[in-house]
């Protein structure tokens, strides 16, 4: 089969066209990774203070485009009800500004002078890796791609974008944006590539480190041609989740409810750290259990441009087959169903529609409650006891975030609790009473499928940078 000569996007909503874009040749492609490179070694010289004050050029040059061509353009490119689309914009920006904000100190030199012995002097610098290509995914194509891009830019390197084909105009947006500000347009460029070229760019010589935001399986195919390709490539994954809650007997369950519906169908449960599977202390799980599915019913699923939609279409039909096939097949192995799909008429086999759903007695010979769902359903099995619970959140091939729920203001005791779960859970971050967060003053990283490397914090910089050692022998006379 001939290699694609293009992409079109395909809106999950109308399942129209959007937008085309034509792929480059190798030859092009060569042009272009030729251009970071050289870009790159002027770009770094430029003071950090200089780079940091384009940084806030950028966050003004992108407030231009809030609005709703903005929001809209999000909308019909991915699915998101429109109204939700601010919501990333807000955290986009966030991000942007707490990464500026620890730039300069993040990327200082380590001084060595307290134990420096007489007549040395001994300090180590933190040095761009040189050209980074960031491949970034589409359920939030600005907010995962802050993560990595300006960073890499601040630290001093060049960045090749290459953004999902069914988001190609939020990377667009973003690069205009950097441009305006005054990033060298060698230094951001945005490539629209198959996956034959990703790998040829992943493989080139000229590209010093990959960062992807995707699946697991995306996620081995970029590390495979790491591996295959000339050199020892360091590569950033940003993988998967099925990410559990655990509700404690003394949860406020009013709250706990509404933060774990919101979490679980939040962009239609497309997201990496979305609540997938949720433990219930048996003598709340009865009461859990109905005011959870009562609120899921209120769900408006529907066309995500109108504002009163707060559920929109996953991202594409092969997506919502896979999810219907997920519940399907729990069902036949003995869970039940308890969301009828008639009060979301709008779901239908060969559409990108899913009807939210909420699982019970399920269990985790179900893939329901061991692989990633990515769509707007939840499990939710009972258990007896904390150390079952923490047994069962485990028990996955995933470990990206998890949450405990559980009334620490009124029982002192439960925070000792939580804390004593934090150190048993494998995930790469554990919240407390919320979920489906990300904060960028902590790290974002996984463990087992949910990836390796770290974005954002401090440690964002350390990813995007290479310590360099100086040692320094003063002779005198």
């Amino acid at each position: 089969m001939a290699n694609p000569k293009s992409q079109t996007t395909i809106s999950p909503h109308s399942q129209a066209p959007l937008c085309t874009r034509v792929y480059p040749d190798e030859s092009e492609l060569d042009e272009k990774l030729q251009k970071a490179a050289r870009a790159q070694k002027e770009w770094k010289k430029i003071d950090i203070k200089d780079r940091i004050a384009i940084g806030h050029k950028f966050m003004e040059e992108f407030e231009k485009m809030k609005g709703d061509d903005l929001y809209l353009e999000l909308t019909e490119q991915m699915g998101r009800p429109v109204s939700q689309v601010p919501g990333e914009i807000r955290g986009f920006l966030s991000r942007a500004q707490y990464m500026l904000s620890i730039a300069e100190s993040s990327l200082a030199d380590v001084s060595l002078k307290d134990t420096d012995a007489p007549g040395f002097r001994r300090y180590i610098k933190r040095v761009p890796l040189g050209v980074v290509f960031v491949i970034a995914p589409w359920n939030f194509p600005y907010l995962t791609s802050i993560n990595a891009v300006l960073p890499a830019i601040v630290a001093g390197n060049a960045v090749l974008l290459k953004p999902s084909p069914q988001t190609p105009m939020a990377a667009e947006r973003f690069a205009t944006a950097l441009v305006n500000a005054g990033v060298p347009e060698g230094i951001i460029q945005v490539l629209h590539l198959s996956p034959t070229l990703t790998s040829y760019v992943i493989q080139h010589e000229l590209v010093d480190f990959v960062c992807f935001t995707g699946s697991v399986v995306g996620g081995r195919a970029v590390e495979r041609a790491a591996v295959d390709g000339p050199g020892f490539k360091g590569v950033a994954l940003e993988l998967g989740g099925k990410d559990p809650a655990y509700v404690r007997a003394d949860a406020d369950l009013d709250y706990t409810i509404a933060e774990l519906v919101d979490g679980a169908m939040f962009n239609s449960g497309q997201s990496c750290c979305a609540i997938e599977r949720i433990y219930v202390h048996e003598s709340v799980y009865d009461k859990f259990v109905e005011g959870y599915v009562d609120l899921v019913k209120k769900y408006k699923l529907g066309d995500p441009t109108k504002p009163d939609t707060n559920l929109g279409p996953v991202v594409s039909v092969a997506s919502a087959e896979r999810i219907r096939r997920q519940i399907a097949d729990a069902v036949k192995a003995g869970a039940k169903a308890l969301i009828p799909e008639e009060l979301f008429p709008i779901a239908r086999p060969n559409n990108a529609y899913v009807a939210p759903q909420v699982l019970v007695d399920v269990d985790h010979t179900m893939d329901v409650m061991m692989e990633e769902t990515f769509g707007p359903v939840v499990g939710i099995q009972k258990v007896s006891s904390d150390e079952e619970a923490v047994r069962l959140m485990n028990d996955s091939p995933y470990g990206l975030t998890a949450s405990i729920w559980t009334n620490a203001a009124e029982n002192p005791e439960s925070e000792k609790v939580f804390l004593q779960v934090v150190d048993q859970l494998n995930t790469g971050t554990v919240f407390l009473n919320r979920c489906d967060f990300l904060d960028p003053a902590l790290s974002w990283t996984g463990v087992k499928n949910s990836g390796r490397g770290v974005s954002l914090s401090k440690f964002g910089y350390d990813q995007l940078t290479r310590p360099k050692s100086v040692h320094m022998k003063i002779q005198t006379k």
